[in-house]
């Protein structure tokens, strides 16, 4: 019987952080890591990046929260910023993902109910996904092991193959709604979708009269390069769900869409206690700002593929440890040959926290300040750690 209070639903390292530094986690014994994680593509901007510590203590002196009765102009200025750089014209805050997936998947169902077609209210998605933790978010998923035990699975949803957009045509009918994707897969292994794939799929749900939504909680704002990953194959969706780096590490999601789409969600219709609230509007802000400054994202390409370079040379050295490369700018996958747990060990030995994914991938999303000097420390830890790896193998049996 363990003697913590919490419900035993991870399982946790050891390690135990008191502090940031810009890609640096401090540990409780003093000990540096290069975050490779950045709380699971959360903090983009590093930790305790000057401008967002600013901008959370002047808000946090003035006002926390008012709820949705009143006016909030933090909302609006940080809604107007994400509507002036992106597809959209409204945007609706959430407190995470899950509720930002939540509510684009409300959105689409009630689209069609506006415009007469109530029946369309399937939506349809692509087998590795991840949407979230709620029974509607986790039935969007579609995955076993996250539905075990929970009951009856949400009604209103399917799942066809990843990629296969043959069986995405067939799987459309009179009651789908919407498709939904993940750009670039983050849970299943750093999975992208091929972009003449992505323009396929908005050519296909504008003949099939269904709605596109994007999710881009984990590869989103500025994580590929771009503010957005489906800027990359030069087409955007009617609805999308956003979180993770908006937030620089704290709780902010949202959902966005078209005018035509979003007119449909009237008062009354959705609504969040804390969503929005001045605190999460301040950091957000701060946020975006910074990764919208000239040059901010031509840096991420640039620092992303010096990674991708440097990684692949891993693959080609320690073919016995890694087999695999995945992944764009500074979201990326190494596929691993040997046991994922036993080198993300190694790696930590090294002083290096990337994190696991599915298909025996170890995901590298390190904060988008990270410099090409502190490129070279990771690969150098890195190789480090392929190397206890490839002498673990090699050892002969005791």
């Amino acid at each position: 019987m363990t003697s913590s209070s919490l419900f035993q639903t991870y399982n946790r390292s050891e390690l135990t952080f008191e502090r940031g530094e810009g890609v640096w986690l401090i540990a409780a014994d003093g000990r540096r890591y290069l975050d490779c994680a950045s709380g699971i593509a959360v903090c983009g901007l590093g930790h305790a990046h000057p401008k967002l510590v600013a901008a959370l203590q002047s808000q946090a002196e003035k006002l926390w929260h008012v709820s949705n009765v009143y006016q909030i102009k933090e909302q609006e200025d940080l809604a107007q910023l994400l509507t002036n750089n992106s597809f959209a014209d409204r945007v609706f805050f959430t407190n995470s993902g899950t509720e930002a997936t939540e509510g684009a998947i409300k959105t689409a169902r009630r689209y069609h109910y506006a415009n007469g077609d109530s029946g369309r209210v399937d939506i349809i998605t692509f087998e590795g996904a991840f949407h979230g933790r709620t029974l509607a978010a986790l039935a969007a998923g579609g995955q076993e092991k996250y539905l075990e035990g929970f009951g009856p699975v949400a009604g209103g949803f399917k799942q066809v193959p990843f990629g296969d957009l043959t069986a995405l045509e067939a799987a459309i009918d009179e009651n789908t709604a919407a498709v939904m994707l993940e750009p670039i897969q983050g849970e299943s292994g750093i999975k992208p979708f091929k972009l003449e794939q992505l323009r396929q799929i908005r050519q296909l749900c504008d003949e099939k009269g269904v709605l596109l939504i994007f999710d881009e909680i984990q590869c989103g704002i500025g994580r590929t390069g771009k503010l957005f990953a489906h800027e990359w194959a030069g087409v955007t969706p009617d609805v999308m769900a956003i979180a993770k780096g908006i937030g620089g590490g704290f709780p902010v999601g949202a959902f966005l869409a078209t005018e035509d789409v979003a007119k449909a969600m009237i008062a009354g219709t959705h609504g969040t206690t804390f969503g929005g609230n001045l605190l999460a509007m301040a950091v957000g802000k701060a946020v975006l700002e910074q990764i919208l400054e000239d040059g901010f994202l031509e840096e991420v390409q640039a620092k992303g593929l010096l990674l991708k370079q440097k990684l692949a040379r891993l693959t080609d050295l320690y073919p016995q440890v890694f087999e695999e490369l995945r992944g764009e700018g500074l979201m990326l996958g190494l596929k691993c040959k040997a046991p994922a747990a036993d080198v993300l060990n190694a790696m930590r030995e090294e002083g290096l926290l990337p994190v696991p994914a599915g298909e025996n991938v170890l995901r590298f999303m390190p904060p988008m300040t990270i410099s090409n000097d502190e490129i070279d420390q990771l690969i150098e830890c890195a190789e480090k750690a392929a190397q206890r790896v490839e002498t673990a193998q090699t050892a002969p049996a005791r």
